[in-house]
């Protein structure tokens, strides 16, 4: 047996879906021997990952998405910050590639941004040094965990998709297990390519946060405010233009004031006139989804179903590339 640290990397594809990561996978500096790559194709993301991590022969599961583009260092380093015991999951950033449209670079700005991303921004940028964390800097495209520790706590819940790793974060940390952040182990992916996904994407993020707080956690004041705020728009007619406009009048000057630093921060202008139609499809659309989950969860108090998972070997311990 190898010295090394063991990993089965493990992604989620759509039946017939192209799986890019692989092409980055094939070139990172880790001994072949020591790590192995699943897909699983279905979907069901939580329900997909599950049945791959229960087939994985690696001490520690890696997952990725179909498109995170990985450094050649990734493994190393999540090997270095695994080498102490009480660290249970190990992750970076999910960053914009300056490939990426006009459009999908103003989505990530968005994310990045304080007044877009809010606490949960350094999902999508490099900032500061390797530190312990919560499930707010963790994200489940790029994210590390040891597989006897994933397994003990059951996996993912597969009734929710998305936040289903920030449930098992959630859980692990009440264990007094540690969660690790580290900005070097960054990940590539392009933003969704039009504002209707990206519209469609900040729905279902508002609906996966609603439907962990049903599951008993999840919930921040700062969860709560894009709901809060649409709200407020809906009544916003009948407060009439005085007083009760300030608050809007505040978010304009907000999102002025974001677009132009955020644009002048990725050297292209453009951006900074895209993100004034990004910020509040951002907000508005996540609200939309948090109402809608709060009100109509889509599962119905079980654990979900196995559905239609086929997971396959793309490269095995044993073999090279």
């Amino acid at each position: 047996m190898p010295l090394t640290p063991t990993f089965t990397v493990v992604i989620p594809v759509k039946p017939g879906g192209e799986v890019t990561a692989v092409d980055r996978l094939r070139a990172i500096d880790y001994p072949a021997e020591c790590y192995e790559v699943l897909v699983a194709e279905g979907r069901r993301p939580s329900c997909q990952r599950n049945r791959a991590a229960a087939q994985a022969r690696g001490e520690y599961l890696y997952f990725l998405d179909d498109d995170s583009l990985v450094p050649p260092e990734f493994l190393q380093l999540a090997a270095r910050h695994f080498e102490n015991p009480s660290v249970a999951a190990v992750g970076g950033p999910s960053l914009t590639p300056s490939s990426d449209t006009t459009m999908q670079r103003a989505f990530g700005a968005a994310f990045a941004s304080l007044l877009g991303g809010g606490g949960v921004r350094n999902r999508y940028r490099q900032a500061g040094m390797v530190r312990e964390t919560d499930d707010a800097e963790l994200i489940l495209c790029n994210l590390g965990f040891r597989r006897d520790t994933f397994l003990a706590a059951g996996g993912l819940d597969e009734r929710l998709y998305p936040n289903e790793e920030n449930e098992l974060m959630a859980r692990l940390r009440r264990q007094g297990m540690r969660l690790v952040h580290d900005p070097a182990l960054a990940v590539f992916r392009s933003q969704r390519p039009h504002l209707r996904a990206f519209v469609r994407q900040l729905f279902t993020y508002g609906r996966g946060r609603a439907e962990q707080i049903h599951l008993g956690g999840g919930c921040g004041v700062s969860n709560l405010v894009p709901a809060l705020f649409l709200l407020y728009l809906c009544v916003l007619p009948f407060l009439g233009s005085g007083p009760g406009a300030i608050p809007l009048g505040g978010y304009l000057l907000a999102t002025l004031l974001s677009s132009f630093i955020e644009g002048g921060r990725s050297g292209d202008g453009r951006v900074s006139a895209v993100l004034l139609l990004v910020y509040p499809a951002l907000h508005l659309s996540y609200g939309a989804g948090l109402i809608w989950g709060l009100l109509f969860p889509r599962f119905k108090g079980k654990r979900g179903g196995d559905g239609v998972v086929t997971v396959r070997m793309i490269k095995s311990l044993e073999a090279e590339w």
